[in-house]
């Protein structure tokens, strides 16, 4: 075959080995997505694409690992194989990628990159070439079954899904080892979405209306039939759309804000359901948010949709805690709570390597502080929404049980509940309560 891939200015080599450390890191313990915002821009793409690929491959890769070197490898070998393993996966499953001798020979040429894995030059190209024997076999020879769950979770994440979910355990994990499609939120301020998708037909990218998820109707959700980067879609810098999983986008519909409400996102970053929440209707907006370093991704998100005004404010502050408030009411209250993220893997596949068990206790408490003060800010007859990008009960139902029973002036309106990973959607939970007097 011929290699298929995409334009880029970084060897593939160089991309292999950055790649295998950026997962030696999250191996640690650190985030992904913190580990690619310190490289460079022309380095990102490709590294992103090579280390999220290896992550939702792992457990494949490493069966094949073992086949051929049944005593573990030291960690920068590993995982520079699960790298470069996670290539010839990728041509199998959908007719693109690199020519077997070219993953071969930029392994091997990546082992030379990183002083930690110089000496494996002979290793690597021994079991790759065996590995391509199995995986990318010669005309008439059966190619390997695919693993029925490539991607990993531990095992009290698969046991959770499984007590939880009987008959949909499984296709939650095959929806999240799937790379996650690029949807976009166009910004209704600007565009319709029929204006915006003729703009994107001029272009020659293809897309499709997202009317709906769980029951909930969307007016400006659009699914790309290919990725392409956000510098290709038409007034991205000059925030025509923005790019959000349409089940994120349920958020701002559900809470429905009207002009002049005085409007509290609690933990409001990156921003994107901020700028969903201002390009609906023109209200006050608190966008308050603990970490410091994330305070200005909502800014910069504002600035780019042009929704800034002095009726916004972008404050750092606990929503747990009572210190950043003016004593003023809301009339309503978005609480995207900090949670597991067990419902974004498709997004973010190093979750899984880097939650524990014990994570969700913690954040269920840390959930019901942000509830409780959240409530004491609203106005009698106001609306709180609560969610999580999570799919465990622990942080969805469970929570919204617990706040029920213990306020007497919470009424549940209608409100999804728990949304399952699909296609088209990430994994959330939504909780609608009005308040119902003081």
């Amino acid at each position: 075959m011929t290699d298929k891939k995409p334009p880029h200015s970084l060897p593939l080599s160089e991309a292999i080995s950055i790649a295998a450390q950026a997962i030696s890191e999250v191996m640690s313990g650190r985030s992904l997505t913190e580990v690619l915002d310190e490289l460079e821009p022309h380095e990102r793409p490709i590294v992103q694409s090579l280390s999220f690929d290896a992550l939702r491959k792992w457990v494949r890769s490493h069966e094949l690992i073992k086949q051929f070197i049944p005593k573990n490898p030291p960690p920068e070998v590993d995982h520079l194989l699960s790298v470069a393993i996670a290539l010839f996966l990728n041509e199998n499953s959908d007719g693109k990628g690199y020519a077997a001798h070219t993953i071969v020979d930029q392994a091997v040429s990546a082992c030379a990159n990183y002083d930690k894995t110089v000496y494996a030059k002979g290793l690597v190209n021994a079991v790759l070439r065996k590995v391509s024997l199995i995986v990318q076999p010669t005309e008439g020879q059966n190619r390997f079954a695919p693993d029925p769950i490539p991607m990993f979770v531990p095992p009290w994440w698969r046991a959770n899904l499984k007590r939880h979910y009987s008959k949909d355990w499984q296709s939650i994990l095959f929806a999240q080892a799937k790379r996650a499609p690029l949807i976009l939120r166009v910004n209704q301020k600007q565009y319709s979405r029929d204006q915006y998708q003729a703009l994107l037909s001029e272009l020659g990218i293809t897309s499709n209306f997202i009317d709906e998820v769980a029951g909930v109707k969307l007016p400006s959700a659009l699914l790309l039939s290919d990725p392409v980067p956000v510098s290709e879609l038409p007034g991205f810098y000059s925030g025509a759309v923005s790019v959000q999983d349409s089940g994120a986008q349920l958020a701002a519909i559900l809470l429905n804000p009207q002009p002049g409400e005085r409007i509290l996102d609690a933990c409001a970053a990156p921003g994107g359901k901020t700028a969903h929440l201002l390009e609906l209707a023109n209200c006050e907006m608190i966008a308050l948010e603990l970490d410091g370093e994330r305070l200005g991704k909502i800014s910069g998100n504002l600035d780019r949709l042009r929704l800034h005004s002095d009726k916004v404010q972008v404050v750092l502050g606990d929503a747990s805690k009572v210190s950043w408030w003016d004593g003023r009411f809301f009339d309503k209250i978005l609480l995207d709570a900090p949670c597991s993220a067990s419902g974004i893997v498709a997004r973010h596949p190093d979750i899984p390597f880097l939650r524990r068990e014990a994570d969700i206790k913690s954040l269920q408490q840390k959930q019901r502080g942000i509830l409780q003060q959240a409530w004491k800010m609203l106005k009698p007859e106001g609306l709180m929404l609560y969610v999580t990008c999570s799919v465990f009960p622990e942080e969805g139902e469970d929570q919204a049980a617990w706040f029920a029973a213990q306020h007497a002036n919470a009424v549940r309106l209608g409100a999804p509940g728990q949304i399952l990973p699909t296609e088209v959607s990430d994994g959330f939970y939504y909780a609608l309560f009005k308040k119902n007097g003081p």
